[in-house]
């Protein structure tokens, strides 16, 4: 059996250019799909957020017409009140890398307001990448990778292949307009090679230990593909 740690957006908000706060946190999907990936698998999920604060999940994520219907989304609501470690969270200060086999980011536009900017989770990051452990990071969470550094003060994913929520997606959610800064044109800058598939469709990329996903769409996939690295 195998520990994974999901590391969670605290945030219940996304700070727009005009300085509106959307309501948002994680989303769902992203969520769920990778846990019932590892839990049925065999393996544990421990999560932790910054300062140890209760996720709170975009609303927008439990929708019937995001989830399948209404069937879906009670199957949604139901995992979700399953998961009792989403409740109990650690405080990202005080993981130790050591602890886990494996490190899991889900997304929703949360990241975007306190991942992107907490050093905390970036030298996690950092040091998961450096670590050979399989790291997932799916939809909006690739902005967590803008807080990591390496030695030199560059990005540590510098050169890496990977992909995330897209400005296409972005501008067909109907956000790409209010946005301060689009997730994929900032994984750009900082040197990834950004890689796209078809808009909500699943899509994933692995590049060495890096595995990473589109969409909430690419987050059951995503986990599948880590749990064949830990199968190994």
């Amino acid at each position: 059996m195998s520990n994974i740690l999901f590391v969670v957006t605290g945030a219940d908000h996304w700070t727009l250019a005009d300085g509106t706060r959307h309501p948002t946190g994680f989303w769902a999907e992203e969520v769920v799909a990778p846990y019932e990936v590892f839990t049925g698998a065999g393996h544990e999920v421990v999560v932790a957020t910054p300062g140890g604060v209760v996720p709170t999940v975009d609303k927008a994520s439990l929708a019937p017409e995001v989830t399948g219907g209404p069937e879906g989304a009670d199957r949604i609501v139901r995992a979700l009140a399953s998961f009792t470690r989403l409740q109990q969270p650690l405080r990202l200060e005080d993981v130790d890398l050591a602890d886990y086999d494996a490190v899991f980011y889900p997304g929703g536009h949360g990241p975007m307001e306190d991942l992107a900017v907490d050093a905390v989770s970036g030298r996690l990051l950092a040091d998961a990448l450096g670590s050979g452990k399989p790291l997932g990071v799916v939809c909006h969470a690739p902005a967590a990778l803008l807080a990591a550094e390496d030695a030199d003060g560059g990005s540590p994913f510098a050169g890496y292949r990977l992909t995330g929520f897209t400005n296409a997606e972005e501008a067909q959610a109907g956000l790409a307009d209010r946005a301060k800064w689009l997730l994929q044109d900032r994984l750009t800058e900082l040197g990834a090679d950004f890689s796209e598939g078809e808009p909500w469709a699943p899509y994933t990329v692995v590049d060495r230990n890096l595995y990473t996903g589109q969409n909430p769409a690419s987050s059951g996939p995503l986990a599948e593909k880590m749990l064949a690295a830990l199968r190994g």
